[in-house]
């Protein structure tokens, strides 16, 4: 049995840019916003932190920040993942060098990979650092999935701590928890699959979601695991019409529009993501309204 890297809501942390660099301050703003909501883990560097679109040094800077900010108060961790494993090792070191508290790693994306590719990629890699790893299963992304018994076989490795699993396929994720069990820890990394997947054992969930609404996103954590699903329940349906608006648009797209909407002032995105059309911005801005956020 594996102790989690954290139960509750982790939020897959935007990152705030100036023109040309991070907006630290900034950054360290959200951090300190997001501790002072109750949120249970910082992540750093994700799909939501637009880490595609950041240099290396950008990147290492990110993390560090956060860190740094963090200052043990909650977790921080760092995406590290790579479709080129060398490249993902190397990330992972210099996160772990960093202070990282884990590692997030997405599947090999474009050349993608077997399930047996899967397993010698992060295998190598977790026996050369000292972190505990979660893996992000996110096929639309990725183009490749996991299969439980490839989770299975990579349970076996002791710093492999949990998987963020943002495939939605809840036959693969409910085969997974009974190979499993706390040998291999799940969050959800679709907010409209939190309360699902804690129903079946997972820790909780790394949110875009709570990006937005992170006092709301761990109180939601809290009360299922306080013992009161009826209370958690009735949070998770009051905000699941958000939780949609959220991924009307590419991610982050949407989340970082509704900061800047909220006076957040996070800055702009990264080419190739752009503005949102008038009528999802509507959509969203609706979504918004409805939950109190304008």
């Amino acid at each position: 049995m594996k102790t989690p890297v954290f139960t509750g809501s982790g939020v897959a942390v935007v990152t705030p840019f100036t023109k040309d660099f991070i907006d630290f301050d900034k950054l360290g703003a959200l951090i300190d916003w997001h501790i002072e909501s109750g949120t249970n883990a910082i992540i750093a560097c994700g799909t939501t932190g637009e880490a595609s679109t950041q240099t290396i040094p950008e990147h290492l800077a990110t993390v560090e920040y956060c860190v740094k900010r963090a200052a043990g108060r909650i977790p921080v961790i760092a995406g590290t993942g790579s479709n080129d494993t060398a490249h993902a090792l190397l990330m992972s070191q210099s996160a772990e060098k960093s202070g990282a508290d884990a590692l997030l790693m997405v599947n090999p994306y474009y050349n993608k990979t077997s399930q047996q590719g899967l397993i010698k990629h992060y295998t190598y890699i977790a026996e050369r650092v000292n972190v505990p790893v979660i893996l992000y299963n996110v096929p639309s992304r990725t183009g490749m999935s996991f299969t439980a018994e490839t989770y299975k076989a990579l349970s076996a490795i002791p710093n492999i701590n949990g998987v963020k699993e943002a495939s939605g396929d809840f036959t693969l994720i409910a085969k997974t928890k009974a190979l499993c069990g706390d040998d291999l820890h799940i969050w959800a990394g679709n907010d409209d699959n939190t309360l699902p997947i804690m129903a079946m054992g997972g820790r909780g969930v790394i949110s875009t979601c709570a990006n937005v609404i992170p006092s709301e996103m761990a109180e939601l954590c809290r009360l299922w695991f306080a013992g009161e699903p009826d209370k958690s329940r009735e949070l998770f349906l009051r905000y699941n019409e958000l939780m949609n608006a959220l991924f009307i648009d590419v991610n982050p797209i949407p989340v970082k529009t509704a900061l800047n909407l909220m006076g957040k002032q996070v800055g702009h995105l990264r080419m190739p993501l752009c503005d949102m059309g008038e009528a999802a911005l509507k959509t969203l801005k609706d979504a918004m309204g409805r939950a109190g956020l304008l």
